[in-house]
């Protein structure tokens, strides 16, 4: 199994949701996600856990949680940062790959902006950190 952590500032609704979309997307592929935030915000954003349940991904175990946290799910194969503050923030994993890929942040806006997140993290990050971690 490949582990992933990704991380964003609050660590409530990007991070989060591209955790479950991984985890969801990249089973099959023996791939793992988990998420923190480099100043976690203690709550996952009731819009960010919407779109998950109406997905069908929601977990019970989502939560925001710190980086030092999530640490404990270690060692990774690959550090995401899905937001500039948290790429500035990161933590550096000696001999853990990272890479960024940054997406606007949903929170305080509608729930439309948090579908456009929804879809924006599947299109773009979810075949990333496949090609990444499961080359074909």
């Amino acid at each position: 199994m490949k582990k992933v952590l990704i991380l964003c500032t609050g660590n409530s609704c990007r991070s989060i949701i591209a955790e479950a979309l991984v985890n969801h997307l990249l089973a099959s592929k023996r791939i793992q996600a988990f998420s923190a935030g480099a100043k976690p915000s203690g709550r996952v954003n009731p819009n960010a856990r919407r779109i998950l349940e109406e997905a069908g991904m929601w977990q019970e175990s989502y939560r925001s949680k710190s980086v030092d946290e999530a640490l404990k799910e270690g060692p990774f194969d690959l550090v995401v940062t899905v937001c500039d503050n948290a790429k500035e923030q990161c933590p550096v994993l000696p001999g853990t790959p990272t890479m960024h890929i940054g997406f606007e942040d949903p929170d305080g806006k509608p729930y439309e902006a948090f579908v456009q997140t929804f879809e924006a993290i599947k299109s773009r990050l979810i075949p990333e950190i496949q090609r990444r971690l499961n080359p074909a």
